[in-house]
């Protein structure tokens, strides 16, 4: 039993000389301090359809616990091969359901293994200077007034067809993605790109007679004319 405790004992002191206790607790806050940054510049700079929450206190985490890992890491070489070839095997499935939502979640991975290795200055000043940067280029973005692309949806009867042929004359260079053709009603799907006032100009599409619906669908919304 004696040997046990003294196991135990000698174990629990070898960690905490590995790892002092200080160094960890400061890393995990400047972890969180980072993550934080990086969660406040995702809300700010978020442009998809559903915002979550969840994934902005993700990145928080991620970034706590990759410094805790590197931590863990750096203080012992035989730990760093076994977690290398642990984290190899490990697959996640989770569907990523915005393209910049895998950039945010790199960057919570390099703040948090910048911190775990010890540069915690560089961790946050790197993340103010991104976040910033990022925050205007984002903002200059929007007021950038670009042409998107867009999928044009037309549901009309078969008497409208030619009305319809020329009035998309009017506008760019389309391409004809499906047309399915029927007794009663035909569905013309086109991808094209419009600006602004171009998408103003298709409501004039629904004053045409045969014409019933017009549905313009872009990346990241809908919207019904």
């Amino acid at each position: 039993m004696q040997q046990v405790i003294d196991t135990i004992r000698t174990t629990l002191l070898e960690e905490f000389s590995a790892i002092p206790i200080a160094k960890l607790l400061i890393a995990v806050l400047v972890a969180c301090l980072a993550g934080i940054l990086i969660s406040i510049v995702y809300r700010l700079t978020f442009g998809g359809v559903i915002f979550e929450k969840q994934f902005m206190f993700g990145l928080i985490l991620m970034s706590m616990i990759t410094s805790t890992v590197i931590l863990a890491i750096s203080s012992n070489l035989v730990l760093s091969l076994g977690m290398v070839g642990a984290l190899s095997i490990v697959r996640f499935r989770t569907a990523i359901k915005e393209p910049m939502d895998t950039v945010f979640m790199f960057w919570a991975l390099a703040a948090g293994i910048l911190v775990g290795a010890g540069f915690f200055v560089i961790s946050i000043l790197a993340t103010l200077a991104l976040g910033i940067l990022f925050t205007l280029v984002t903002r200059l973005g929007r007021y950038i007034k670009a042409d998107g692309t867009y999928l044009l949806v037309v549901y009309y009867s078969k008497d409208a067809e030619r009305a319809l042929r020329d009035a998309l004359q009017t506008l760019p260079r389309y391409k004809v993605k499906t047309k399915r053709l029927g007794d009663e009603q035909q569905e013309l799907v086109l991808e094209l790109p419009l600006n602004q006032r171009q998408i103003r100009q298709l409501d004039q599409l629904r004053a045409i007679p045969g014409i019933r619906e017009v549905n313009l669908v872009s990346s990241h919304t809908d919207a019904s004319f």
